[in-house]
C-alpha cells in the first residue's frame, strides 16, 4: 500500500500486524476525503483529484496493489446498478461515493461542496 497525501504534516502509521481492511479502514475514517487507486496510472484518480483541487480540496490519496483491491467497502447500491470497478473510489466522511461517475454526478447535482462543508474537507 503506498501513500500520497496532499495535507502537510500529516504522518500515516503503519502498524505491520494490521490486516489490509482494517489499515483501509482506519485510513477512511482519519481523512475526511480519500482516494483509492490502483498503483499503475489511473487517469480517472487524476481527474478526480483535479475536480476536487478545483473546489479548493486536497485529498489524501492511497495507491493499493491488485490484491488490496478487494477490500475497500463499496458504496450502497443505486437503482440496482452494482459497483463494478472499486478503484478509484472517493470517500467522502467516511462514506463510500464511488468512482469518478458518482462524483461528477454529485458534483453537478449541487451536493459535493455542502458535503465537502459538512465534513471539515471545505471552508466556504
Amino acid at each position: 500500500m503506498s501513500t500520497t497525501s496532499a495535507i502537510s504534516g500529516g504522518g500515516f502509521s503503519i502498524d505491520e500486524e494490521e490486516s489490509t481492511e482494517a489499515r483501509i479502514r482506519r485510513l477512511i475514517s482519519e481523512n475526511p476525503v480519500i482516494i483509492f487507486s490502483r498503483r499503475s496510472s489511473c487517469c480517472m484518480c487524476h481527474v478526480m483529484k483535479k475536480l476536487l483541487a478545483t473546489i479548493g480540496v486536497h485529498p489524501t490519496v492511497i495507491e493499493l496493489d491488485d490484491h488490496e483491491i478487494a477490500y475497500l467497502p463499496t458504496p450502497p447500491a443505486h437503482d440496482g446498478l452494482s459497483f463494478r470497478n472499486p478503484a478509484p473510489a472517493v470517500f467522502i466522511g467516511g462514506t463510500c461515493v464511488g468512482g469518478l461517475e458518482s462524483l461528477v454526478a454529485l458534483h453537478l447535482s449541487g451536493h459535493l461542496v455542502p458535503k465537502l462543508v459538512e465534513v471539515g474537507a471545505l471552508w466556504v
